[in-house]
């Protein structure tokens, strides 16, 4: 029992104080998870765990992350993205695979072997991807999107993989066939003393049951146990489901991670999909974080020290080829600037379920185990180049696309306007539209080719560059502006943008979107005539409103909403008076003394504003 607790401890441990850091890195949680396997490998040697053993145990982790894969896949979505889903995605694993699979070959690899290590460098990292798009606001581009596509492909790819590399291990594998007869193989079932016949009705058999039941039986179940109202109880059930198909697939010899994809899927449509992603998602989480650590923990670093020319080539030719693939895919779909390189750059690594597919084949024996060692180690490395990559591309290719795409479009601004708007999102679309209905056509500046293309559609003239640059401004008119509205949801250049044309155009008068109050602080230093918080309008509608479900007249409810508006915005001009840039707000004692007399006046003065309704105006109401 204490030494359970002792590993727990470490591995828990491990993950608490590593992911944090590696996200403050900008590195994401997978890699988190594995440098920290990296760093308690000592430790566990000392204390005696074996790192594959609890890593048998966190596997299933990867079998319940297939079942959230499939509770996403619904047919509406499929249907949207199937063009670059099926057609950009499929070509870019089977190409992948097979090219890696050739050039494995040409290496003198043994060609099941090669096909096998094809397919595992055929997927990229879906965490790391996806947290970076998030994170950058790339993933709603079409760059963002058509990385989205090939990810969900990749993500299903997973399963017909799986179920491939144990026939990449029979032909001539004598020493698993061996194994199988003795009832001692990783093929050991308790089907195996059967006849082939019989074993192949018994896996259809199993299938038509999972199909079955995901369509006809699970429904009826979860909603009799929804009704009693224990939300263990739904907990409990879900983990069963999962751990009852997982058993049943073994039982045949099948995947237990396809069976448990086919439930999903079946149960895309439910209506307590989005309970179980919920309730199921802590537990996936945490059984791959330690599956990640352990992955770290049986990472062989003196091979890398002794092989490290071999390691880092294949990682850095690795990285390469995808990014050709890559980029050629793009071109044949006719992916265009920024969208295309982003897609590029995005997905040019190895991915996680690498290391699933390593543990798999290794298990069936299709992978020896220094070749398996080797790969794991690409693997690795090619996760950890991601934000170099990503860097590389924000910081060097982006720019100068942009650059050559903005160009032609900068010289044909040929009419000027007493307003300029910089951001052309929803908040800018919506100040924009009421200035039109008013009769005054802004200046409409933006960053997104996608984005403008769109709105052209609705005749909407929107001028492509970068906003910083003082060619494009003198070109809008900066110089005779009366206003300047910065619509954009990009944090520092809104700062920067307000700051420089304050000191180059000081009656220009400035409007800004503000994210946060400290948004607010950043943009009034900067030197913004009004910063306007974008939730703050919509936030207080919704706050009146719920005053009068709860019994408020309107005139009442707006009433308040007015005085907090004004408490607010009294509030907001004292702390900016405390607030200092160079101190975090939760360290500087002055802006917290104040905020705190701020809250506690709050109460007194939206009562001395209100008063008590007039009964005369409440009968009217």
């Amino acid at each position: 029992m204490n030494d359970l607790l002792i590993q727990a401890a470490i591995y828990l441990g491990a993950g608490v104080i590593s992911v944090p850091i590696a996200h403050r890195l900008g590195l994401g949680s997978v890699l988190g998870y594995l440098l920290a396997g990296v760093a308690i490998a000592p430790l566990l040697d000392w204390v005696g765990s074996n790192p594959e053993n609890v890593q048998h145990f966190a596997e299933f982790g990867v079998v319940m992350m297939l079942f959230l894969v499939g509770l996403e896949l619904q047919p509406r979505l499929l249907w949207d993205l199937r063009l670059r889903l099926f057609g950009l995605g499929g070509l870019q694993v089977v190409a992948t695979a097979v090219i890696v699979a050739l050039l494995c070959m040409l290496a003198q690899i043994e060609w099941r072997l090669s096909i096998a290590l094809g397919l595992i460098f055929a997927l990229s990292s879906t965490a790391i991807v996806l947290q970076t798009l998030g994170e950058k606001g790339w993933l709603r581009t079409e760059g963002g999107q058509s990385a989205f596509s090939v990810l969900l492909f990749q993500d299903m790819a997973v399963i017909p993989m799986l179920a491939i590399l144990p026939f990449l291990a029979m032909p001539g594998a004598e020493s698993v066939a061996g194994a199988v007869a003795d009832g001692q193989g990783a093929g050991d079932t308790p089907l195996s003393h059967l006849p082939a016949w019989a074993q192949g009705l018994a896996t259809l058999a199993a299938v038509a049951v999972v199909i079955v039941g995901g369509r006809y039986l699970t429904r009826p179940a979860f909603r009799i146990i929804a009704r009693t109202g224990l939300h263990e109880l739904f907990l409990a059930a879900a983990l069963l489901l999962i751990i009852g198909i997982a058993v049943l697939m073994s039982l045949v010899g099948l995947s237990p991670a396809l069976g448990t994809f086919l439930a999903g899927v079946l149960l895309a449509e439910s209506e307590y999909r989005h309970e179980l992603v919920s309730d199921l998602e802590p537990f996936k989480g945490l059984l791959l974080g330690v599956f990640f650590v352990t992955v770290g923990a049986n990472m062989e670093f003196a091979l890398l020290f002794s092989e490290a020319g071999l390691v880092f080539g294949l990682t850095l030719g690795l990285i390469a080829l995808k990014g050709l693939i890559l980029l050629a895919l793009a071109v044949l779909f006719r992916l265009k600037g920024r969208a295309r390189w982003l897609f590029t750059f995005a997905l040019a690594q190895s991915g996680e379920f690498g290391f699933v597919l390593l543990a798999f084949g290794t298990g069936v024996h299709v992978l020896p185990d220094p070749v398996a060692d080797i790969a794991a180690l690409v693997v690795a490395l090619s996760m950890m180049a991601t934000p170099l990559i990503m860097t590389l591309f924000e910081r060097v290719v982006s720019p100068r696309v942009a650059r050559r795409a903005a160009e032609p479009m900068e010289d044909e601004i040929d009419e000027e306007a007493p307003v300029i708007i910089a951001g052309m999102g929803r908040f800018g679309q919506i100040v924009h539209r009421l200035l039109v209905m008013d009769g005054i056509r802004p200046i409409v500046l933006d960053n997104s080719a996608e984005h403008i293309d769109g709105l052209r559609k609705f005749g909407i003239q929107v001028y492509y560059g970068n906003v910083l640059r003082p060619g494009l401004l003198e070109a809008a008119g900066i110089a005779r502006a009366k206003l300047l509205i910065v619509c954009t949801d990009n944090r520092e250049r809104a700062v920067e943008l307000v700051h420089h044309v304050k000191q180059r155009h000081p009656h220009v008068h400035v409007i800004a979107r503000a994210a946060s109050r400290e948004h607010v602080y950043q943009l009034r230093a900067a030197g913004a005539d009004s910063a306007i918080r974008e939730m703050f309008g919509s936030s207080l509608e919704a706050g009146t409103q719920s005053l009068q479900v709860l019994g408020q007249t309107r005139q009442r409810a707006e009433k308040k909403a007015a005085a907090f508006a004004r408490h607010d915005e009294e509030s907001l001009q004292q702390l900016f008076e405390v607030w200092d840039s160079e101190i975090d707000v939760f360290d500087n004692e002055a802006y917290i003394e104040r905020a705190r007399s701020r809250v506690m006046s709050l109460a007194e003065i939206m009562a001395e504003d209100v008063g008590e309704p007039d009964p005369s105006e409440s009968d009217r109401d």
